[in-house]
């Protein structure tokens, strides 16, 4: 069911903005909200790759907010292997408009169906664990939150996207330039050695990607 569009005050945007950004800075919030960035990751991976005809074979999410996706097509690897750290910022923008256009409640449900369906491809306890939890968490919010605050949690779990996004990124950029023990974990890092683009060049393209949906949530919330 579609609600009134919703309209922002100026105060009400700086509490929403406030959550979302406690959410991705606030270390035992992160600790949990990460890993709702982790799945989205890890997702945009997967629907990356099957739009493209890829073959997912799996996906292994960690308590320690890492996660990696498994599959299968050499050629369309690098369009599947750059829709990682973007997808968030992506989905969170979508989740902005969602809210924005009175749909916030629609996307949250379609939430719970897309959660649930990742099952297919979870290949892990750990993994088991973590989407159980966002599962309950967002369907409990589509049951017992009433539909007008549903459409303000969807705005607040949008701009976090968002901005989780674009912390994973600030965290990829010190795994080249402090933690390079790590490298092979940075997709960056394995685009670059399928292409021979450098890695710069890739973590610059995942920054436009996250400040072009920043920009996209920003112009939404500016015409609410």
């Amino acid at each position: 069911a579609r609600t009134q569009p919703l309209a922002v005050p100026a105060s009400e945007l700086a509490l929403l903005l406030a959550a979302a950004a406690a959410l991705c800075i606030v270390p035992f919030l992160w600790r949990f909200f990460g890993r709702f960035v982790t799945i989205v990751h890890e997702l945009g991976h997967a629907f990356a790759g099957l739009a493209t005809g890829m073959r997912v074979t799996g996906i292994t999410l960690r308590m320690d907010q890492g996660g990696t996706t498994h599959g299968v097509g050499r050629w369309r690897a690098v369009w599947f292997g750059f829709w990682g750290y973007p997808s968030p910022a992506v989905v969170g923008a979508v989740l902005v408009w969602a809210s924005a256009a009175g749909f916030g409640r629609a996307a949250l449900s379609v939430a719970v169906v897309l959660l649930a369906l990742v099952f297919l491809f979870i290949r892990n306890l750990q993994g088991v664990l973590i989407l159980v939890g966002a599962i309950l968490a967002v369907a409990v919010t589509v049951v017992a939150v009433p539909p007008d605050t549903q459409v303000h949690i969807t705005l607040a779990v949008g701009l976090a996207l968002v901005l989780g996004a674009a912390r994973d990124w600030w965290n990829v950029v010190t795994v080249h330039t402090r933690r390079r023990r790590e490298l092979a974990s940075s997709d960056a890092y394995i685009l670059s050695r399928k292409t021979g683009v450098p890695s710069a060049v890739w973590l610059a393209s995942f920054a436009a990607v996250i400040v072009l949906a920043g920009l996209a949530s920003w112009v939404l919330l500016d015409g609410a």
